[in-house]
């Protein structure tokens, strides 16, 4: 396998590690998925409490703009649906006059 790199690509992989300053790619075992999965699991409480923290950097939207948002979706959802069934509608007629039922 030859690995043409431009010294952009070279550079960014130096700097994760994946090859070394010559250019060749580094060999490194990778870790077994139970060692990751036991690495990465947390206890339940400990996941229920970071949620928690998560949830409390949300910006989270007041009712006017809710509102806003639902009413510029139930129009667009409106118009777009208008615009297709019209779309439907002729092709059906121009179907039709074409195959002549």
């Amino acid at each position: 396998m030859s690995m043409d790199l431009n010294r952009q690509q070279k550079r960014a992989m130096k700097k994760m590690g994946a090859v070394n300053d010559q250019g060749a790619p580094i060999r490194q075992a990778r870790p077994t998925v139970a060692a990751q999965v036991r690495k990465e699991r947390v206890s339940p409480a400990q996941y229920v409490r970071e949620v928690r923290d998560e949830m409390r950097k949300v910006a989270w939207p007041r009712w006017p703009e809710v509102r806003r948002y639902a009413i510029i979706v139930l129009v667009t959802v409106v118009i777009i649906t208008a615009y297709v069934g019209g779309l439907d509608a002729v092709f059906g007629i121009l179907s039709g006059w074409l195959y002549k039922d």
